[in-house]
């Protein structure tokens, strides 16, 4: 019989999750009259079809396609996969490569006549919704009203116009955080650096905006870009629109910002919206320009800076770069100064008390010696790794033992129907076939929909999981040294750390570092296939123990 996939997605607001149900009805209708069994179904909520990287539902869709699972991927049209043109062609390929057939409800088997044809009008179709959405939204803003989003001291206006359509862009001030945006002016004015100002905020209980606490960069922000409390011209009564504009970066699938020309942005005076007064607004103007001539003009986006550089080069700032956090507060561990990580909490917020710092190499080094030396000889992993095979091939048993039932059962059923459609064929047809029909009909369908539904077997765990492991994570700690190697190592050692908690120790200046590995993370990094004769990486399917150090 043959083997189908189903694939759906909704893309916004104006859809939900019903949408994604009934596009899984027709398919099945569809696969039904085909007499296709089922074998799987994915799906992607609320995510854009401009991209297909970030799309989780289509990404695992790929890798059980290339393992054989189903020869006829289904879904309702071909922009319900994608809209971007070199994403359906690639798709396209990808799957064609793997013996997969591409059938849409809209269109049929899908060819490259489609690709080409129907890849192009999507494409047209997005860039065209574009255009719309944004020539809309600057009549909106020529008219004094908000483009999108909210910025801090301001709320939403909810009005309804004469038909009962709800009139938006509308904003008016929030009088007691009016009073927070004034003293930030005022404080930074007079000499007070962002990050005193942020401390006295949180210190006096003062809520941020969207209700966190303050940090100097939101205070600060980027004077080019006009982010940033001190920066934003809303507050001196200039609604300022089309700053920066959007674009999808094609290797990760992510918007980044870049910043239009000044002649590219709309200006209308919103008097009604004015916070602070012109002599303040300018002393603090005065005051960035004091700050520019004595630092140098890029002072305040010096850090952005080096993260867009950090991204251009597309690998972490560092190799634990987003894995840290403080054992006091919770919060992120960073980069406070030069090469010391310590609670961003406390020296951008004053929201923690934890003071310590610690070089990164420092800290690093102890990460790879635990990981080298503790994480894999602990008897606790040992006893993880006993009871994980165990349970994998308990549950792997069940799983083989339900599937060859349901599928004697299967076969059954289809004899029995095919039995009914040949009498009916030699004219034996008696009523009471049709509600024997319907039956069997009905057990067949749940039948196939437990078999779609039913979890593939875990990998098998080799036995020397441990000794593979402690192995490679002493080759990555040579690869990091490795101008042409260390970014490959760094990612697959990052993948192994389920996170690591730094906290201050009793003496002055001690740092504790308690290493959080996830066991599957350990397990596939040490996975050894045999017919291949080396390591693999296997994807996590499940938690295991945590192990520390």
């Amino acid at each position: 019989m043959t083997r189908a996939a189903l694939y759906a997605r909704y893309s916004d607001d104006k859809q939900n999750e019903a949408s994604i149900e009934d596009q899984f009805r027709l398919c099945r209708e569809h696969a039904g009259r085909e007499r296709w069994q089922i074998v799987g179904s994915y799906e992607d909520a609320a995510i854009s079809g401009a991209s297909t990287i970030l799309r989780p539902g289509i990404q695992r869709l790929m890798r059980d396609a290339q393992h054989g699972e189903f020869s006829i991927l289904l879904a309702e049209a071909l922009d319900r996969i994608s809209r971007d043109q070199a994403d359906v062609a690639t798709l396209f390929k990808q799957l064609k490569f793997a013996g997969v057939t591409i059938v849409t409800l809209a269109e049929g088997e899908i060819t490259e006549l489609h690709v080409g044809l129907k890849g192009t009008m999507n494409a047209l179709f997005l860039k065209d919704l574009a255009m719309k959405t944004h020539r809309g939204l600057r009549g909106r803003v020529e008219k004094g009203k908000s483009g999108g989003g909210l910025c801090y001291g301001y709320k939403v206006v909810k009005k309804l116009d004469g038909n009962g359509e709800p009139i938006r862009g509308d904003r008016e001030i929030i009088p007691e955080e009016a009073d927070t945006v004034r003293r930030i002016f005022r404080e930074f004015a007079s000499g007070k650096s962002p990050k005193a100002i942020a401390v006295d905020l949180n210190r006096d209980g003062v809520p941020g905006p969207l209700g966190r606490a303050w940090g100097d960069t939101s205070i600060r922000g980027h004077r080019n870009r006009g982010t940033g409390i001190v920066n934003n011209e809303l507050y001196a009564g200039v609604l300022v629109w089309n700053r920066l504009r959007f674009v999808k970066d094609p290797s990760t699938g992510k918007r980044v910002s870049r910043p239009n020309p000044e002649s590219a942005w709309i200006r209308t005076e919103v008097p009604h919206l004015r916070i602070v007064d012109d002599a303040l607004w300018n002393a603090v103007r005065e005051r960035q320009k004091q700050i520019a001539e004595i630092f140098g003009p890029n002072l305040a986006n010096t850090r952005e800076d080096r993260m867009k550089r950090l991204h251009l080069a597309n690998r972490p700032v560092s190799l634990l770069s987003g894995l840290m956090t403080c054992g006091c507060c919770g919060g992120k561990i960073g980069i406070i100064l030069s090469d010391r990580l310590g609670c961003l909490n406390h020296h951008r917020r004053g929201t923690c008390t934890n003071n310590r710092t610690i070089l990164r190499d420092k800290l690093e080094a102890r990460v790879l010696t635990g990981l080298q030396e503790r994480l894999v000889s602990a008897e606790a992993v040992k006893e993880a790794v006993r009871a994980y095979v165990e349970e994998t091939n308990r549950l792997n048993q069940q799983r083989r033992t339900q599937q060859e039932t349901d599928r004697r059962a299967l076969a059954k059923i289809e004899r029995a129907i095919a039995g009914i459609i040949a009498a009916i064929e030699d004219g034996m047809y008696q009523p009471s076939m049709k509600a024997r029909m319907d039956e069997l009909e009905r057990q067949k369908a749940e039948i196939v929909a437990r078999m779609a539904e039913a979890p593939a077997d875990m990998p098998d765990v080799h036995p020397n999981v441990a000794a593979n492991y402690s192995r490679n994570v002493a080759r990555f700690a040579e690869a990091l040294r490795d101008p042409d190697g260390g970014r490959e190592a760094a990612e697959a050692l990052r993948s192994l750390i389920g996170g690591i908690i730094v906290t201050p120790g009793e003496k002055r200046g001690e740092v504790h570092a308690e290493l959080r590995g996830e066991l599957m993370g350990i397990l596939g990094i040490a996975a050894v296939q045999p017919e291949q004769g080396r390591t693999s990486v296997m994807s996590p399917v499940a938690a295991g123990p945590r192990n520390q150090r």
